[in-house]
């Protein structure tokens, strides 16, 4: 586990998170976990892929080019295709079940 800060509206977020840096942990994600910890998503360049919430709980992902914020959705589960609205080098999942999903549903108002 790793602590995780972002700024968004002047207001500091720290989470503690799951670094996912293979291609097995990249691929999996949230898939299968009815409990599981923030996910961090970390890559050597940008892109603009996107995700799905196939056998995912519900989550906020929230996209970001270095430290700063280029996107963030309240995903729902079964959704094929989320793509961000710029390129990205990093992104984190918070789960529906995880403690710091109130705080940061609340602050992004989705």
């Amino acid at each position: 586990m790793v602590n995780f800060s972002f700024k968004y509206k002047n207001k500091r977020f720290d989470i503690d998170v799951k670094e996912c840096k293979t291609f097995f942990s990249k691929g999996s994600g949230l898939m299968f976990r009815k409990k599981s910890k923030s996910l961090l998503f970390i890559f050597n360049k940008k892109c603009r892929e996107g995700i799905h919430s196939f056998f995912c709980v519900d989550f906020i992902v929230i996209w970001f080019d270095e430290n700063k914020i280029v996107d963030f959705k309240l995903i729902k589960s079964w959704k094929p295709y989320i793509l961000p609205k710029k390129s990205f080098n990093k992104f984190i999942e918070i789960p529906i079940n995880s403690k710091d999903f109130p705080r940061i549903k609340s602050n992004l108002n989705l």
